[in-house]
């Protein structure tokens, strides 16, 4: 197995890919029992690295939704300034 690139250091679509990666060469059948035990143990951390930038850009994404609904439209806000 090739020296692996640090989960935290991967972009989201590298974590993907690489998740891809290892969901297909299990599929496969051709590894070794240690080998498919440490092929699915990186996989775990990948899916659960994912799940967690997911779930803080879904954060993200309700906090500037909620920003622009604080706003209120602009008819509702004081443009009175000369």
């Amino acid at each position: 197995m090739t020296e692996q690139k640090p989960i935290d250091e991967m972009s989201f679509r590298e974590a993907m890919t690489e998740l891809e990666g290892i969901v297909t060469l299990l599929e496969s059948n051709t590894l070794e029992l240690e080998d498919s035990l440490k092929n699915y143990e990186r996989g775990v951390a990948l899916l659960a690295s994912l799940q967690k930038r997911l779930s803080a850009a879904d954060q993200q994404v309700e906090v500037l939704v909620g920003e622009l609904a604080s706003r209120g439209s602009d008819e509702e806000q004081d443009t009175t300034l000369s």
